[in-house]
């Protein structure tokens, strides 16, 4: 190897030690070998300052300057090195699989390094960094590429038909079809190389349009004094571009010990806009969870999280919730002179044809339909959400005769959103009224059918207004009714409505996986609850969605929390709040939670942080000790053991 190569992979790793850059790509290697998804590419961004690099070794940060894709391929090797050095990827076979992004932290201040499209002549042959800026004037939608993939060659016999002899990665400037084609052929037999599909990596990419800042001027009027010139934009490839704030990643950090705090703390200052910090976490918490188990592409798995909300005060419910479908680009409030489901009209052109109308459910599909006020809708109505909320589907019939058709249709139609709706538990019926046939725990909701109650994922009881509530909640009502604009809270401020969009946007893009102490710890709680929950006459009160929720709940606290693999503390979560609605809908078992059960105190400071996280910790005893004594055939370690 040559000495100045050599030299410069050891500035690279000294770089990479110093700055903490070791440890974070560290702890990326471990998120790839935990995951049980195959890879044929590992994907690394390293931040460098070319300050410091170039303080370090002048020749190094004159590469990453100017010769970025030569330095990004010093770095891949010191990373293959310290792979292989401290088994940190066990699947990992080639150093061509690893991907090496550099970010620079910033370019030195000098003209040289700034991009504009109005000088001339422009530098076509330099592939190096480049600051540019601009006004934006188109923004396309954020679309996948694919950042890297694996070829195997098509003749059996040939010893490439395996392995990783062929990895195709993205680089910079590259169009896509420089990374995926049909054509490639095996340097060694000539034969047409083919994609093994389940090794391709995808990436987001966004398509920005710009104009240079000086354009604007065009639009200041004609002068006589200023030369002609004309106005052309230039496109911007944006790739990676699902991002979350700093002050989200500095609380990340900050609660990095508890593997509860970061989800509590999202949820008692959520929407801060609308209700005061620290009111109606529950519902907080739920509606986020809610939000990031939201898909932007077909989804098959249907991990829907539909919310029913139970409160005296419907007007701030309300509030709230319009607020929040707000967060996702499919987020629909339903109108309520609107059909909520799909409708047959006839065509508005004159053909006379049957039109299919998509109504708001369709229209929300991969997202959020808020359907307002559940008795608000008639029966009828309510009947067929029962039905669409059990099968996930709806059928539109079309007569033939009414639509010009010799035989009448039926199209079945996927519905692929949750739903969220509110109902005054004042006009249902009064809150916990005790008779003979009351249960404690369940509430009293006798407007509502019971089968469309179970229907829902969750049902949930605003029951944490009291006094102390009360006077917060009334002083944020005046301050918004006397100045709209205002921002009543610092929290807002650093907190924003844009940051919780990016890191809902992040969170559901997640792919997360169970644990096997999960995924115990969720079969065992759901097969003692059947045997608890069910009697001879009306067999088991557990809806048969039941399971498929609890893992539902499960993974999105897990994205919520920004982490990859569903662990036992995102379970407990996920049984409190399907008990605490469980509880709500049929009653208290043995396995008795409080009503507040997730947020038993006033989130205000680090010691109730720490005492919530006391208190969670007895109720996965409790939760590990009811499997243990009702779960039949089930097996769960304890802390114990």
């Amino acid at each position: 190897m040559r000495p100045d190569l050599l030299k410069m992979k050891e500035v690279a790793l000294i770089y990479l030690d110093r700055s903490g850059g070791l440890q974070k790509f560290v702890d990326d290697c471990k998120q790839y070998n935990d995951s049980k998804q195959s890879y044929a590419v590992y994907r690394f961004i390293i931040s460098v300052n070319p300050s410091d690099i170039a303080e370090l070794d002048a020749a190094l940060g004159n590469q990453i300057l100017h010769k970025p894709m030569k330095a990004a391929q010093i770095f891949q090797s010191v990373c293959f090195i310290a792979i292989k050095t401290l088994s940190l990827i066990e699947q990992l076979q080639t150093e061509a699989q690893i991907n090496i992004v550099l970010k620079p932290t910033h370019l030195p201040p000098l003209p040289s390094y700034v991009l504009s499209l109005c000088e001339f002549p422009l530098d076509y042959m330099s592939q190096r960094f480049y600051m540019s800026e601009g006004i934006v004037i188109a923004m396309g939608t954020v679309m996948k590429y694919t950042q890297g993939a694996r070829f195997l060659c098509s003749e059996e016999t040939c010893p490439f038909s395996e392995g990783f002899n062929y990895i195709r990665v993205h680089i910079p400037g590259a169009t896509e079809s420089a990374t995926v084609r049909n054509d490639f052929v095996c340097s060694l037999c000539a034969s047409p190389l083919r994609e093994d599909m389940k090794f391709r990596v995808l990436g987001d990419k966004q398509l920005v349009e710009m104009i240079d800042a000086k354009a604007l001027s065009a639009f200041q009027g004609y002068s006589n004094n200023k030369p002609h010139f004309r106005i052309q934009s230039f496109t911007v490839f944006l790739r990676g571009t699902s991002c979350i704030s700093e002050n989200f990643k500095y609380l990340l950090s900050l609660t990095s010990s508890s593997r509860w705090r970061f989800t509590a703390i999202l949820a008692n200052i959520f929407a801060s806009q609308v209700v005061p910090p620290g009111t109606y976490n529950t519902l907080k918490l739920s509606i986020l969870l809610s939000l990031v188990q939201t898909c932007d592409r077909d989804s098959e798995t249907g991990d829907y999280l539909d919310l029913l909300i139970v409160t005296s005060d419907t007007l701030i419910a309300d509030r709230l919730l319009n607020y929040s479908v707000c967060l996702v680009a499919r987020g629909i409030r339903h109108p309520a002179s609107n059909d909520v489901f799909p409708t047959v009209s006839k065509d508005k052109h004159g053909t006379g044809t049957a039109s299919i109308q998509a109504c708001s459910a369709l229209l929300a599909k991969g997202g959020i339909c808020f359907i307002g006020d559940l008795l608000s809708h008639k029966k009828d109505k309510l009947e067929l959400l029962q039905s669409v909320l059990e099968s996930r589907t709806t059928t539109v019939f079309i007569p033939g005769k009414k639509y010009g058709e010799d035989v009448d249709q039926q199209v079945i139609l996927p519905i692929q959103t949750s739903f969220w709706t509110f109902v005054n538990e004042d006009s249902s019926s009064k809150k916990y009224v005790q008779k003979d046939n009351t249960l404690i725990g369940k509430l009293d909701l006798r407007s509502v059918s019971a089968n469309l109650i179970d229907a829902f994922g969750l049902l949930i009881h605003c029951n944490e207004l009291s006094c102390q509530l009360t006077l917060p909640l009334l002083d944020h009502i005046v301050k918004k009714a006397i100045d709209p604009e205002e921002v009543p809270y610092m929290i807002s401020q650093q907190f924003r409505t844009q940051d919780y969009e990016e890191l809902i946007a992040f969170a559901k893009n997640l792919q997360v996986e169970l644990s096997s102490e999960a995924e115990r710890l969720i079969h065992g709680y759901y097969l003692a609850s059947r045997r608890i929950r069910t009697d001879s006459i009306h067999g088991s009160k557990l809806s048969t969605s039941a399971l498929k929720i609890l893992v539902s709940l499960s993974e999105a606290h897990t994205k919520l929390s920004l982490r990859r693999k569903v662990l036992e503390e995102d379970v407990l979560i996920a049984v409190l709040l399907f008990e605490s609605s469980v509880t709500l809908k049929h009653g208290a078992s043995v396995f008795c939670v409080a009503p507040n059960a997730v947020f038993p105190f006033d989130l205000i400071d680090e010691n109730s942080l720490q005492q919530r996280d006391v208190y969670l910790m007895q109720c996965h005893q409790q939760l590990l000790q009811f499997i243990a004594t009702y779960g039949p055939g089930t097996h769960v370690t304890t802390s114990e053991e």
